[in-house]
């Protein structure tokens, strides 16, 4: 009877351990695997095959197949290329929230001398200087050449760390550093680290691009690309591109 007991309580955990191995969730593989190696997403999906050149093999975030110029063909330039890229994406990203967050605040109730980004850097050369925010007690800049100098010193120092390693770090990768500049240890997985490559060189291009049409814009209309969306919703029939199609024709 003894072993007719301990029998049927050993059968009972073998059952109970194979039925929570079997409702256990499987392990989800990362997204960002999707968009490296042989394959991944390319440029022209499913009809991209013979267009995608041999040395592009997806080993790097944001390699889509697409290089009809041969631009990447050498390993170093292809290498000068990507870290090209990749900083004027993170710049263009600062860049693009820095031209429509003081519009937007301006447009909601805060203070600002001039919000639009291409007029407020010359609030430097008034009287009284520019004020960060419109608040003198954050950044008072009242003279371009310091204010030039420390721009220069600054990023110097923070380049320099960043190619060859300092105090917090040595020998770091020039283009994902980590360490002391991933305090919230967005690396720390391999797999997340892997798509977050991918997110911020996508999001990076878009905001190149957007930059890029924020200059058009402003050379264009003379205003800031909220402002401008503004006018669109309110009138969309008058207020586009083609209003200001012949705006530059020679008279």
């Amino acid at each position: 009877m003894a072993f007719a007991l301990a029998s049927r309580k050993a059968s009972s955990s073998v059952v109970c351990a194979a039925a929570k191995k079997a409702t256990k969730a499987p392990k989800v593989a990362s997204k960002g695997i999707e968009f490296y190696g042989p394959d991944r997403v390319k440029w022209l999906g499913p009809y991209s095959a013979g267009s995608t050149p041999e040395y592009l093999t997806g080993e790097f975030p944001g390699d889509y197949g697409w290089d009809t110029s041969g631009l990447s063909a050498d390993p170093a330039t292809f290498q000068r290329y990507r870290e090209l890229e990749l900083i004027h994406a993170r710049w263009a990203l600062l860049g693009a929230l820095g031209i429509v967050t003081p519009e937007l605040l301006a447009k909601n109730g805060v203070s600002f001398g001039e919000p639009v980004w291409f007029k407020a850097g010359a609030q430097i050369f008034q009287e009284g200087g520019l004020n960060y925010l419109g608040n003198p007690s954050l950044i008072h800049a009242q003279s371009i050449i310091a204010t030039l100098a420390f721009q220069v010193i600054v990023m110097g120092l923070a380049e320099g760390y960043r190619v060859n390693g300092g105090p917090a770090g040595e020998g770091l990768d020039p283009l994902y550093p980590g360490e002391a500049f991933d305090p919230l240890g967005l690396a720390d997985d391999p797999d997340s680290f892997a798509e977050l490559k991918v997110k911020e060189i996508k999001n990076g291009r878009l905001a190149m691009f957007s930059c890029f049409g924020f200059f058009v814009q402003a050379i264009v209309t003379g205003k800031g690309p909220i402002e401008n969306l503004t006018e669109h919703l309110a009138d969309p029939a008058s207020q586009n591109a083609f209003s200001f199609a012949t705006k530059f024709t020679p008279q």
